[in-house]
């Protein structure tokens, strides 16, 4: 096993942990402050994706996670091998891509809770896959960049 899927099922125990405490522990919109006026724990649900776009379309979500996720296992065995900041960011990925499709799966929702307002604006509440995800994806842009540059100087 490559040290790029423990990076993928820590994200989804980490996930899945704090969901579970939010589930159990706050009713559905409770709010708890951590830091006024910029963090919260707020329990919230939300059946789409990102800002709440396709909501309901659970059919959808489940097709385009497993192809996301096959297409990640593909590149990892492919390509991460010799690359580590490829290797973390598709591992990140996985783990957030697995830790809402669980969500989806069994309870049809995806558990969001953490809230924050950034210079006045209140930031859709999120979770921790969600996190790996952009985490993920920016790292996958600079492991792409760094790729195409060493690319870019061999040829001249």
């Amino acid at each position: 096993m490559f040290w790029y899927y423990v990076i993928a099922l820590i994200i989804v125990g980490i996930d899945q942990f704090t969901k579970w405490i939010v589930v159990k522990e706050m009713e559905l919109y409770e709010q708890i402050t951590v830091i006024d006026n910029f963090f919260y724990l707020t329990s919230h649900r939300n059946n789409g994706a990102a800002w709440g776009i396709l909501e309901g379309h659970m059919i959808f979500f489940y097709i385009v996670t497993v192809l996301v996720v096959i297409g990640i296992v593909y590149y990892m065995q492919k390509y991460a091998k010799d690359n580590m900041v490829l290797a973390i960011s598709l591992g990140l990925v996985l783990g957030g891509a697995i830790g809402n499709f669980i969500d989806r799966l069994f309870r049809k929702e995806v558990v969001d809770f953490l809230d924050f307002v950034i210079a006045g604006y209140d930031y859709p509440i999120f979770n921790v896959a969600d996190s790996s995800l952009v985490i993920g994806v920016i790292l996958l842009l600079i492991a792409t960049f760094i790729d195409e540059k060493k690319k870019g100087k061999s040829e001249s």
